[in-house]
């Protein structure tokens, strides 16, 4: 019994040191090379980059043996021990890159400089105007892209002066970097924040605001002031929040109710705290694949060696990429492109779509009795296709479906020819006969 007791004892004292080890394996977080970017000293406008390494953890009392250990290419006073008890910098996409990956992650550190926001709707968080010790350390504010672009973080870090061991305070991420859309649907941004609940200006309320920017024009699509409970009047129509989730887990993405074609561009998602802010950027492409129509369709009957102009009209698409083509699918069974088509230029729409055409001139020498005459559009929304039916008669060289049929026809009419003759010749002996009689 006392044997079967220890036997026990050790082999749950075996699975306890194994869950710990699995457990702090799958709890340590990636290490991250960074570029760090500062201003040059003596330059104006211009900056440095230097290789750092960000190494994270989620507790600053843990430590290991491998963060001990730094790449021969790296100053050691480049590399940074950063406290994330959100562990939002812990997302495997952070890692080294894995095989089939497109990217590898990417990575900026630089200095940042506080100061007070003068947006209005920014500006009671700051109502007080006076900068706080706490303030007094150094700051820095680190960008990161994931692995093929799954991820985007942009956090905020105070670190004790003259240590390189920053805590994250601010942090604002993304899980759609980019995101494509159908016309007229609903599609949801991405975008949430982590505030460390230690930090004294995590009680001091926040702000959130969403921009809109497209080839160098931009505007305020939403703000919102977290601290009164206010939006501002500014807000687009159609775009909101869900204010709930925003409040409780720091949910800010942006919902528009229904896209349109002006709403494809980049969206900045921005959090502010006292004297703190940070920002994400999200793509937005709205895609809409064209509708096809053929004119004149039905196609009329034609006749060997005559010329047809038929067009195809592909509208109601975005963005303006299109690729218009034909092709023709012969009795056979088999299709084949028909190159001697024109494409027209674009055409915008009220509503912010595009259109466009293509003629072609289909010369029927070629092409038998007639088939299928397809029209093609190829665009990023996928690939459409319109087809309509072509009969060409009076073909001169007859198909052997056309030859057995008319060797029907053949012997219908030499059948009804045979009766008509057998019926006639009948009736003229019946009469001769009558005839005889009557003279006799």
């Amino acid at each position: 019994m006392t044997d079967f007791s220890t036997i026990y004892k050790l082999c749950l004292l075996t699975v306890t040191c194994c869950i710990q080890a699995c457990s702090s394996s799958s709890s340590r977080c990636p290490a991250v090379e960074c570029w760090l970017v500062q201003d040059h000293v003596g330059r104006r406008g211009a900056t440095t980059q230097e290789k750092s390494l960000l190494h994270i953890r989620t507790d600053a009392n843990s430590r290991d043996a491998a963060s001990e250990q730094i790449p021969s290419d790296i100053n050691p006073d480049r590399v940074f021990f950063i406290t994330d008890p959100a562990a939002t910098l812990c997302h495997q996409s952070l890692g080294p890159p894995t095989r089939g990956s497109l990217q590898k992650a990417q990575c900026e550190i630089s200095p940042f400089l506080h100061q007070p926001s003068t947006l209005k709707w920014v500006a009671p968080l700051t109502v007080t105007g006076f900068s706080p010790v706490y303030l007094q350390a150094d700051w820095f504010s680190a960008a990161l892209l994931g692995l093929n672009k799954q991820l985007i973080i942009s956090s905020i870090m105070r670190s004790p002066t003259a240590t390189k061991e920053p805590n994250v305070i601010l942090s604002v991420r993304s899980k759609t970097v980019s995101v494509q859309a159908r016309l007229g649907k609903p599609v949801l941004l991405d975008c949430g924040f982590w505030v460390d609940p230690s930090s004294p200006l995590s009680g001091s309320g926040f702000a959130v605001e969403w921009r809109y920017q497209f080839r160098g024009k931009g505007r305020l699509v939403l703000a919102y002031d977290g601290k009164t409970d206010r939006v501002a009047d500014t807000q687009e129509e159609g775009a909101t929040l869900d204010f709930e989730g925003l409040h409780q887990k720091g949910n800010a993405s942006l919902i528009l109710q229904e896209t349109k074609v002006r709403h494809s561009g980049t969206y900045i998602c921005t959090v502010h705290l006292p004297y703190l802010q940070v920002q994400v950027a999200v793509e937005l492409e709205i895609v809409e694949p064209p509708s096809l129509s053929i004119h004149p369709s039905p196609l009329p009957l034609a006749v060997p060696g005559q010329t047809l102009v038929v067009q195809c009209e592909a509208s109601g698409f975005a963005p303006l990429s299109l690729e218009l083509s034909w092709e023709f699918k012969g009795a056979d069974g088999k299709s084949r492109p028909l190159e001697s088509a024109s494409v027209t230029g674009h055409r915008q729409a009220w509503d912010g779509t595009y259109g466009q055409s293509t003629q072609l001139e289909l010369d029927t020498s070629n092409l038998g009795t007639g088939g299928e005459l397809t029209c093609v559009a190829v665009h990023p929304g996928g690939t459409r296709r319109a087809s309509t039916s072509l009969s060409v008669i009076g073909f001169g060289s007859p198909s052997i479906e056309d030859s057995m049929a008319m060797v029907g026809v053949a012997l219908v009419l030499y059948g009804l020819i045979k009766v008509v003759s057998w019926t006639f010749s009948s009736s003229g002996t019946d009469v001769a006969d009558k005839v005889e009689k009557k003279e006799k």
